[in-house]
Formats: C-alpha cells, sequence, structure tokens
C-alpha cells in the first residue's frame, strides 16, 4: 500500500488481513476480562464476534471525543454496557474517581452475567487497562500476587506500574466500592 507522508511517497506495510480483524484482544484466563488497544472505531461491532459483551474505555476524555471510540463503543453495544475511566498515563498515582466505577462496573457485569465477556482497553493495552483489570481481578478475590501474574502471564506487553496498583491497593484498603 502507497501512500503520501509529508509529501514524500511511502510504502505502508500492512500485515494480511489486520486492518479486518481489529484489535489483538488478550483473554485474561478463565476470567472473561480481556485486554486490548483502542479498538478501531470501524471494527468495535465485530468485537462481539471474539467474546466481547461489555466495554471499559480507560482513554482520557480529550481523546474519545477526538477519536469517537467510545461514542462508537455505546453505538455497538448500548450505554448501559459501556463504562469509561478517563485517565491520562502519566505513572503517578491514578485517583479512584476517575476508575473505581468503571472497575465495579466490570466486576458486577462478570458476577451477574455468566456469559459476560468484558474488554477493558486503553491506547496500547499496556499500563491503565492493565490496572483496571488489576483492580477487577482484586476485587473478584484474586490476591496481589495472582492477579497481577494473571494480567502478565495472558497480556504480552502489559505493565503494571507501581504507582497504579498502589492507588488499587490504597482503594481497597480504604474499604471503598
Amino acid at each position: 500500500m502507497e501512500g503520501l507522508l509529508g509529501g514524500l511517497r511511502v510504502r505502508l506495510r500492512v500485515a494480511p488481513g489486520s486492518a479486518a480483524a481489529g484489535p489483538v484482544v488478550s483473554w485474561i484466563g478463565d476470567e472473561r476480562i480481556a485486554i486490548s488497544g483502542v479498538p478501531p472505531t470501524r471494527a468495535v461491532p465485530r468485537l462481539a464476534e471474539q467474546g466481547v459483551t461489555h466495554v471499559v474505555n480507560c482513554r482520557p476524555r480529550a481523546q474519545v471525543r477526538w477519536w469517537g471510540d467510545l461514542a462508537a463503543e455505546r453505538d455497538a453495544f448500548g450505554p448501559a454496557r459501556v463504562a469509561h475511566a478517563p485517565m491520562q498515563d502519566h505513572g503517578l498515582r491514578q485517583r479512584p474517581a476517575a476508575w473505581a466505577a468503571a472497575a465495579c462496573f466490570a466486576v458486577r457485569v462478570l458476577e451477574d452475567e455468566p456469559k459476560a465477556g468484558v474488554l477493558i482497553h486503553c491506547t496500547a493495552g499496556r499500563r491503565r487497562s492493565a490496572m483496571v483489570a488489576y483492580a477487577v481481578l482484586r476485587l473478584r478475590g484474586h490476591d496481589r500476587a495472582e492477579a497481577a501474574a494473571l494480567v502478565l502471564r495472558y497480556r504480552t506487553g502489559a505493565m503494571l506500574v507501581p504507582a497504579y496498583v498502589r492507588s488499587v491497593e490504597r482503594w481497597l484498603a480504604a474499604g471503598v466500592r
């Protein structure tokens, strides 16, 4: 595929079928939790084919407005099946006000709907989505080591940022749910 970039003709390399396939969704064992990068808006309707029934979007408000991913998710799944955890990926403490309701949403869905599959995504599917998946696993009874091991085993490239993990653990210790 060829295109123009800054007036220069460049050859773009695209893996066969990658545009049609959508994002790489990493399912966390048997937990019915998946992590991915932001799905292209054109691929959102096909997420259901990969077992996704609900979505937690961990991208900041400005990004979801600009790119339209949150709106596409709400159109495809319905507003009641999509939660927004608007966070910047800055490596510092994440305020529970930004993510805790979305983590609780995912837990409720998994408890109430035995066939549900919850996709948690941020931009790259590495840090914020890993943090929220970790929080969901902790809320579902996994200890720190188990939750971390599950996220890191099943999501290649995931990173549990220490400040993000501390944010989850402090929130859990406060007994707020």
